[in-house]
């Protein structure tokens, strides 16, 4: 529905209007009134409206003046101006602000009727035009971003098909000399927004493009290397709560070096790992390429971690920790050595664990996705604190489920709850979760307690008491097979034939021939 303004000095006129406007047009327009142009303007500064129809001499504030505010505040409003013959030099006037149409007065019903027709259907060419190029648009912006995202996350891609891709996107006015930005906000990156919106309004000159790659960083191409000191200084003029830092590739003149730009400038801001935990920064990769690999990985360190899990060691865990992440050593030394211990910690603890006794709760799931890249963090201090954390927990997963293994209350418990539950709805993750144990772990513990598979089990358990009823009732075979769980009588003679090799009617006939009960 469209917003529909009256304005006019006059009350008839302005009230007779929108009762023909309405009677017309049940469904089309939301009409308002205004009785004069200040009172117009104070309405269109709220919100504006579609479509304009006002009078030229008013008190207060006049038409023309109005349509000038109006043309500012809202420069798609279609407007309409109410004029008598005596204001045609006014209306004369109105044609430098775009007026579309004007409606004499006394007005004639049907020519006010012409006159909106027509307004709509230009209102409806000028909305179906704007769509179309925006949505140009927004393929243009696809296709870049897709072609960009391909090179980025495939190495391999070599650099002619690199400049290709770029060139086939409308990247070709980047050359011939560019620069790759990384920005990285501390925290999960939703301030990039904040960013992206002072991008798309300084896209004037040189070429711009920004981008959000698959880790988060908000990546900047541009020709202009101020730009990103003018982004820091926008940032800070925001007061933007978290720390950020941008990681500055060296200049570039080729698409094909487009790549290298990338990991140059992703290289540079992983350097913000080793910045203090507050304040900004924009790193060039200059200041860093030269850093020395001198490090080498405790692995004795971490296979002794691997080995305590489960136990009640937890202090010397974490002296451990804090001997790997030694930051007076590793603050001024090149990255590789935190990127090798990551993942050596991944490799051979966390993820071990998950092999051995399956997988944890959806929240330590989250945890450890989370600390399987250390660049997923806003400083080196949050990576340890959050791998410290990952590793306790794991500490305590293992305790717990070393602990059940040992005693088996929980697969005595599991047995209980089908014994109570045989004839419900069954399945393995149900009883797992009754019993707070991963599904994975608790099928190989089950069948290790049982000697059976949970769903052999299940079918015995049920058969076994499909044999009482059968014996001690005179119910129905299919009766006796929904009570016991199974959801047809084709799948209860199945799976009781499958068990005691005969049907459940031959088996009750038998052991009523012989005139005892079922055991």
């Amino acid at each position: 529905m469209r917003t529909l303004l009256i304005v006019d000095d006059e009350k008839n006129i302005r009230c007779g209007l929108k009762a023909m406007i309405e009677r017309q047009y049940r469904e089309r327009y939301a009409v308002s009134l205004a009785a004069d142009g200040a009172e117009a303007l104070a309405f269109l500064e709220e919100r504006p409206v579609d479509i304009l129809i006002t009078d030229i001499r008013m008190p207060r504030m006049d038409g023309l003046t109005l349509i000038r505010h109006a043309a500012e505040l809202s420069p798609r409003t279609a407007v309409i101006i109410l004029s008598g013959h005596d204001d045609f030099g006014y209306a004369k006037e109105a044609i430098r602000f775009d007026v579309r149409e004007y409606l004499l007065k006394p007005i004639v019903r049907e020519e006010m009727y012409g006159i909106l027709d027509r307004v709509e259907e230009e209102l409806n060419r000028a909305e179906d035009a704007e769509s179309r190029l925006g949505e140009a648009d927004r393929v243009r912006e696809a296709l870049r971003t897709a072609q960009l995202n391909y090179i980025f996350v495939h190495p391999a891609v070599e650099p002619a098909e690199a400049a290709e891709r770029c060139r086939s996107a409308g990247l070709h006015s980047l050359e011939p000399a560019f620069r790759v930005g990384a920005l990285k906000f501390a925290g999960d990156g939703r301030q990039n927004v904040l960013a992206q919106e002072y991008l798309a309004r300084s896209r004037e000159g040189r070429a711009s493009f920004h981008l959000e790659d698959q880790d988060g960083y908000l990546i900047i191409l541009t020709g202009e290397a101020e730009l990103f000191d003018r982004l820091m200084l926008y940032l800070k003029e925001k007061s933007v709560s978290s720390a950020y830092h941008i990681g500055l590739s060296r200049r570039k003149e080729r698409l094909e070096e487009i790549r290298a730009g990338y990991a140059e400038a992703r290289r540079a801001a992983g350097y913000s790992l080793l910045q203090p935990r507050c304040g900004s920064s924009l790193i060039r990769y200059e200041s860093v390429m030269d850093r020395e690999d001198v490090l080498e990985v405790p692995v004795d360190d971490i296979r002794r971690l691997a080995n305590m899990l489960g136990t009640d060691r937890e202090p010397e865990m974490k002296a451990i920790l804090l001997r790997l992440f030694d930051l007076k050593k590793t603050s001024e030394v090149s990255l590789d050595y935190l990127e090798r211990l990551s993942k050596l910690l991944n490799e051979m603890v966390f993820d071990d664990v998950f092999r051995t006794y399956g997988e944890e709760s959806l929240e330590i799931l989250r945890l450890y996705k989370r600390v399987g890249s250390i660049y997923r963090f806003s400083d080196i201090h949050e990576y340890f604190h959050q791998a410290e954390n990952l590793l306790f927990r794991l500490n305590d997963y293992v305790r717990t489920v070393r602990s059940a293994l040992a005693d088996n209350r929980e697969m005595k418990k599991a047995v209980a709850y089908i014994e109570e539950h045989y004839a419900e709805d069954l399945n393995m993750a149900t009883v797992s979760n009754h019993v707070s144990l991963n599904y994975s772990y608790f099928s190989e513990l089950f069948k290790e307690f049982t000697g059976q598979s949970f769903i052999s089990y299940v079918k015995a358990v049920r058969i076994a008491k499909a044999k009482e009823l059968l014996a001690r009732t005179d119910e129905k075979i299919y009766e006796i097979g929904q009570k016991v769980g199974f959801e047809n009588a084709k799948q209860f003679n199945r799976v009781f034939r499958e068990l005691e090799g005969v049907p459940a009617s031959e088996y009750r006939a038998r052991r009523l021939a012989a005139g005892h009960p079922a055991r």
